[in-house]
């Protein structure tokens, strides 16, 4: 998302404000209408301003239509309820708000229980604003694990951590090697393989790798990384080396999914290499946006100087966070959805996310101008370009007029070594259900016999075509 700055040339125009917008008199309303760049000399009824920003938002894609986000875009009514309730919480005061408290230790327990921690009252975790953050913090558990074993030599000129991952990582963890001065040694894509390979990762770590992260499901194209072989190449490269690099899962979609719908797949603290895992309470956890976890296998895992213990408001608290203040509401609504649903429950609604997006993936390959990467079969999420004998045009095109139609569906082209393949991504989620999937494929068949007759594909700058970054 780009930093937003100040326009060179403010457009001073002011709001336009209809004359019913007002409470008393049109006119003055309409005499009254306030600037767009700089705070009005006085003050709104508030059903004005409430409608003025109501009606620049109507601009704005409709969120469950959005075929690009893994974000969770609908919740029960009580669920909205609960968080109305909690919104004007602060998360930190723990004093002040125990119950809430409370809740995050419980939801820090399921997980811990639901990842198969070798004894999950020993394991430790806190919630955050989400995996992005999850992912910062496990980032410094390792790389201070690291620099406690590696005292004699770090810091010098010849101890610089570095951390391994795949090309196809989420942008937080390049944010990481940025801001905590660790090199990022990516391993490239290959031929047909999206993701990590477990045998290159292993051949990249040395004596300053603070840890290798596996992705329990690409954003990129919906596919699992296979964790235990990770493990076992860095169980062999111990055994040649004398190496002990520990993993990171970044499970931010796929730690809510295979629990439930791939039981049989280690991935988890069951491997002991597993350090820690993090996961978006806010994507396959089924609650709104603000919310992510992060859990370590043990105390041995988070060091203990990372942890501030602060006298805040009368009380000790100890407090790993990148932020401070924000608000209850998001943990509640995830110790609603845990209460609300169980095991069963999110069980039946991660296997309805995928059987959609199965069948759409299905459906889509019978057009015969799409060619599948992947099926839908691990994360509810495909990838598809175009098929080979296509000319007239490519997913962008396709992507431009989905959009017409409100459809939001990112055209994008793969990271290093296989920028030359652009594909079409599909994010499944609860609340998109078979009867929407099929709206889309009605609309996707009408737009296919105009993109046949074009001369050749139209979008010609791919970077401006989509605002897509995983």
């Amino acid at each position: 998302m780009p930093l937003h700055q100040g326009h060179e040339k403010p457009d001073e125009r002011p709001l336009s404000v209809n004359p019913f917008y007002g409470e008393a008199n049109p006119a003055v309303e309409m005499a009254e209408a306030p600037p767009k760049h700089r705070l009005a000399d006085t003050p709104l009824p508030p059903s004005t301003a409430y409608q003025l920003v109501h009606d620049e938002l109507m601009l704005d894609g409709n969120s469950r239509l959005n075929l690009a986000t893994f974000v969770t875009t609908w919740m029960e009514p009580q669920a909205g309820v609960l968080m109305n309730e909690c919104r004007d919480k602060n998360m930190i005061d723990k004093d002040e708000y125990p119950r809430t408290a409370e809740l995050e230790r419980r939801c820090v327990a399921m997980l811990a229980d639901l990842w198969n921690a070798p004894d999950p009252s020993a394991a430790v975790g806190c919630s955050t604003t989400g995996s992005s953050e999850a992912c910062m913090l496990a980032g410094m558990a390792l790389k201070r694990r690291w620099a406690q074993r590696n005292a004699d030599r770090y810091p010098g000129r010849d101890a610089r951590p570095n951390l391994v991952m795949g090309v196809n990582v989420q942008v937080c963890w390049e944010k990481f090697c940025n801001f905590w001065e660790v090199e990022a040694r990516q391993v490239p894509m290959d031929g047909d393989r999206y993701h990590l390979d477990p045998r290159a990762a292993a051949e990249l770590c040395d004596e300053n790798t603070i840890g290798v992260v596996g992705i329990l499901g690409s954003t990129f194209d919906g596919s699992y990384e296979p964790i235990a072989d990770l493990c076992a190449a860095l169980d062999a490269l111990q055994e040649r080396t004398g190496l002990d690099v520990p993993v990171h899962v970044d499970g931010a979609s796929g730690g809510m999914i295979a629990p439930f719908l791939d039981q049989d797949l280690v991935w988890d603290f069951r491997l002991p290499r597993v350090a820690s895992i993090n996961t978006s309470g806010h994507k396959y956890g089924l609650v709104y946006p603000g919310v992510g976890w992060a859990l370590w296998r043990d105390q041995e895992a988070l060091p203990e100087e990372l942890v501030f213990r602060v006298n805040y408001l009368g009380g000790d608290m100890p407090t790993f966070a990148l932020n401070f203040s924000r608000p209850g509401a998001q943990v509640v609504a995830q110790y609603y959805s845990f209460l609300r649903l169980g095991r069963e429950g999110y069980r039946l609604v991660q296997q309805s996310t995928r059987d959609v997006a199965r069948h759409l993936a299905e459906r889509i390959e019978t057009f015969g101008d799409f060619r599948l990467l992947t099926r839908g079969d691990q994360l509810p999420v495909f990838a598809f370009t175009t098929a080979p004998e296509v000319r007239a045009f490519d997913v962008f095109d396709v992507s431009r007029r989905l959009r017409e139609n409100g459809w939001l569906v990112p055209a994008y082209t793969f990271p290093p070594n296989r920028q030359d393949l652009s594909v079409l991504r599909v994010v499944c989620r609860n609340g998109f259900s078979a009867d929407l999937a099929e709206l889309f494929l009605e609309d996707l068949g009408r737009q296919l016999p105009e993109l046949r007759r074009q001369p050749h594909p139209l979008i010609r700058d791919k970077n401006a075509a989509t605002g897509f970054h995983h």
